[in-house]
């Protein structure tokens, strides 16, 4: 018999683990898993020291949601473990993050989060246990034909998650479950009320778990006090127009906080960590055309990106019609009506349309970007 994770076997025969943050989404899973008569054990992972961060801040993996982790998995009657990456998630996603801003890129430290400590270790983990599946309150929908699996964009399109997912491997995505991918939020909050979890009405996460409310220039200044070098503000043409206290304190396409008088609005269109410089124009110096990646993860089969691709550049962003080339780990997009505020370091995630919606194709990580007026 097949069950309804489309493993052979029954139920109460089917060992899973489910990941469980502390929010509502992952202990909504772990008490469907227990309700269906699964063998659940629940995992939390304690990924970095939060004693000295906010209390204001919703952040995912901090000490109140170890907690309700665990008061969830004693009110469902389930096994419930805690396992210590602090060390990992430092050098593997905190430190990365960290290089990457210094190097006036934009970095996306949950998407790396995903890849290392959390599919990556969590999933050995799990293989480890003899799990048959490895659960997750993400919103993201898995479909599987002839016993591969293939990932497509959630249902409630506002919740989706594969952006954040598209470095996840072939070998993992056959093993992950997502039992949240075809509903929408409000119905899993109802969920969470019928099994009277205290968790029900608990908000969602916002920030970046190692970055108090959002002010990543604290982090860098703690861990990095040096990289707050003082530099020039530069226009298009090269003529200095001011000067700035650090290029960790920007962002491509940030208008805000330039300091800078001028009689049109003007954006940040470059970083250049090298000379320490912050480049500003007009927003149509944000239009990007070309992109280049490195490090892909390639999920679709090549007869797929023949097709009509589309790229997403940001989680919230759009699906942007494009052309992709590769060569050996890396790619080259073309974006055919270009896209704003595209910045090196963040992800690049590929899609194709069919029959049962946006299917993930993989992505890469930008490492170059190129338009009408630089090449950055």
């Amino acid at each position: 018999m097949t069950n309804s994770l489309g493993i052979q076997k029954p139920e109460k025969e089917t060992k899973v683990v489910v990941a469980m943050s502390g929010g509502v989404d992952s202990s909504v899973v772990a008490g469907l898993m227990k309700e269906q008569g699964y063998d659940v054990t629940g995992i939390t992972l304690k990924l970095y020291d939060d004693s000295k961060t906010s209390k204001e801040g919703r952040q995912c993996c901090a000490g109140q949601d170890i907690l309700d982790a665990k008061r969830v998995s004693e009110q469902l009657g389930i096994d419930h473990k805690i396992l210590f990456y602090q060390k990992k998630f430092k050098e593997e996603v905190i430190d990365s993050f960290i290089d990457s801003y210094v190097a006036g890129e934009t970095p996306i430290p949950c998407v790396q989060c995903n890849q290392t400590v959390k599919f990556r270790d969590l999933f050995k983990y799990a293989k480890d246990l003899k799990a048959d599946a490895l659960v997750t309150g993400h919103y993201v929908d898995r479909m599987q034909t002839n016993g591969k699996a293939s990932m497509y964009r959630a249902k409630d399109t506002n919740r989706d998650q594969t952006y954040f997912l598209f470095s996840t491997t072939q070998e993992q995505l056959d093993y992950l479950r997502f039992p949240l991918g075809k509903i929408e939020k409000q119905e899993t909050r109802n969920i969470a009320s019928k099994l009277s979890l205290n968790v029900a009405n608990k908000p969602d996460s916002q920030d970046i778990c190692f970055v108090p409310n959002g002010d990543y220039s604290s982090v860098i200044k703690k861990f990095r006090p040096e990289s707050f070098k003082p530099g020039d503000i530069l226009d298009l043409s090269g003529k200095k127009l001011g000067e700035h206290e650090g290029i960790i304190n920007y962002t491509i396409g940030q208008r805000k906080g330039i300091k800078i008088s001028s009689t049109d609005p003007l954006y940040v269109v470059n970083i250049d960590a090298d000379k320490n410089t912050i480049l500003v124009g007009p927003k149509e110096s944000l239009i990007i055309k070309n992109l280049y990646l490195r490090d892909l993860n390639v999920l679709g089969a090549e007869d797929e990106f023949k097709k009509n691709i589309f790229i997403k550049v940001r989680s919230t962003g759009k699906l942007l019609e494009s052309k992709i080339t590769f060569k050996n780990n890396e790619a080259n997009v073309e974006i055919i009506d270009g896209e704003t505020g595209i910045s090196p370091g963040q992800a690049c995630v590929f899609y194709s349309k069919d029959d049962f919606g946006d299917k993930l194709l993989g992505g890469g990580w930008i490492s170059k970007t190129e338009n009408k007026n630089l090449s950055t």
